[in-house]
């Protein structure tokens, strides 16, 4: 599209490679391949990474929503996902607060089976893990259809104010984008285990670093993908580089791969 629209003879080339890559006939050694330049700044290390995405994070509070909702690392697994969140989230210096959530079982009788501690170790996909912590000028993101079309599962927001039981965001992608809202727990229950409990948390979880997955719908102008653990399929090393970093950031020159080796 950018070839016929903007004149951009790169884009061409750029879809040239990876359909290669796509199709299995770019060079590789042992399953690996050598990524070439023309598909962006391959760094070696998370701090580079992170300092080529997240530039002068220390004065977040100063940065503009739009600063805020163009940027974003892709990682393959939630936990990794979890690690940068975590790392980033000790890097500035502002208000904080933590939060634990309320586990139970739905059939009191399963209580003595499922202890609270059981119930809170648990990390159900897509729900908030059971200690959250904030801080003032982080980014969050939704995970379920909270106030639909407001809140929805995948939208972005900016913590503004951190209280005991809310937390009052901005939203920062969008129909609602630069509206102002408070988010209280609510209760939400897995489908995917064999015996029901309930989770009081907010919906939400720090959104420096996300998922492939979660990344899809995502408008970014600045993207970096940690690589360091190798993806789960070869088409999903496709959709990786090209369906999601490539359809969210329109230059190589802004995207940034980390590849340890």
């Amino acid at each position: 599209m950018r070839v016929h629209l903007k004149g951009d003879n790169t884009a061409g080339q750029l879809s040239e490679l990876l359909l290669k890559i796509g199709d299995g006939k770019f060079p590789e050694s042992e399953g690996k391949i050598t990524l070439p330049p023309s598909l962006g700044t391959v760094v070696s290390t998370l701090k580079e990474l992170i300092e080529r995405i997240y530039l002068d994070i220390q004065n977040i509070r100063n940065k503009s929503m739009d600063w805020l909702c163009e940027k974003a690392i892709l990682t393959s697994k939630n936990e990794t996902a979890a690690k940068i969140n975590q790392i980033l989230l000790e890097s500035f210096q502002v208000e904080r607060m933590e939060y634990r959530s309320i586990n139970s079982v739905l059939e009191i009788v399963e209580a003595i089976n499922y202890p609270v501690e059981f119930l809170s170790a648990l990390n159900p996909p897509g729900f908030p893990p059971h200690v959250l912590t904030f801080k003032v000028g982080a980014p969050i993101m939704v995970l379920r259809n909270h106030y639909p079309p407001k809140l929805y599962n995948g939208t972005r927001l900016c913590i503004i104010t951190i209280q005991i039981n809310f937390i009052e965001v901005q939203i920062i992608t969008g129909c609602a984008k630069g509206e102002s809202i408070p988010i209280p727990r609510i209760p939400m229950i897995p489908s995917d285990y064999p015996f029901d409990f309930k989770r009081m948390q907010f919906p939400v979880k720090v959104c420096f670093a996300m998922t492939i997955n979660k990344s899809q719908g995502q408008t970014l102008q600045v993207a970096g993908i940690d690589v360091r653990k190798d993806c789960f399929s070869h088409g999903q090393l496709v959709a990786y580089i090209s369906h999601v970093a490539y359809s969210r950031v329109s230059n190589p020159s802004d995207l940034f791969i980390l590849v340890p080796e």
